[in-house]
């Protein structure tokens, strides 16, 4: 079977490696254009929409399954995504410094079995997952220093927690995976039924 990541994340791919599948990457330039308020429906509206673009672009009758996830930061009911800029960087951590908030990632899989008539046989789960994080309180150096490395530019909520700023995650509720970028345990057994054919 095909396995496709609908995803340029570099943290999805190392956490899909990890877990021993191997698969390809497709990435559509599809514009991110949804209509959900809440962040749970927000990363399950964003990742169908990645995985459907990649599906469409895929040959007929062959076996596949493709993998589309998103994932925003939540503090309160304000959704921070990634960073314009330095700037808005700062701001997010500031406002994430020494407080609770959660990350989702919403994971779509659709599966088409191998055949002529496959196409009315596609199947799909779509799913989210959330993980509590709470910061140390930061200074405003700190803040600055960590923004300069350009780390955070290109994450939901301006940090990445495998790297350097991990220094500064006080506690977490959850997979720890998910804020990475995929809850990969939950993505391998939602798939198993496919995967294991």
């Amino acid at each position: 079977m095909r396995i496709i990541l609908a995803s340029g994340s570099p943290r999805r791919r190392e956490l899909l490696e990890q877990i021993g599948l191997n698969f390809e990457i497709m990435v559509s330039n599809t514009e991110e254009n949804v209509d959900a308020k809440s962040p749970g429906k927000l990363v399950e509206a964003l990742s169908r929409q990645k995985a459907e673009a990649v599906f469409s672009m895929l040959p007929d009758k062959e076996e596949v399954l493709v993998i589309g996830a998103d994932t925003v930061v939540a503090r309160e009911d304000c959704v921070l995504g990634k960073p314009e800029d330095e700037k808005a960087a700062i701001v997010m951590l500031k406002n994430l410094s020494g407080r609770d908030h959660r990350v989702y990632t919403g994971v779509t899989l659709l599966y088409r079995p191998a055949g002529k008539d496959s196409a009315e046989k596609v199947q799909r789960k779509i799913f989210h997952e959330v993980t509590k994080v709470r910061f140390f309180p930061m200074t405003e150096g700190e803040i600055a220093a960590y923004v300069k490395t350009g780390d955070p530019l290109d994450k939901a909520g301006a940090y990445g927690i495998q790297g350097i700023f991990a220094r500064y995650v006080e506690s977490i509720e959850g997979d720890y995976n998910n804020v990475v970028g995929l809850p990969v345990g939950r993505v391998y057994q939602e798939a198993k039924e496919w995967l294991e054919k």
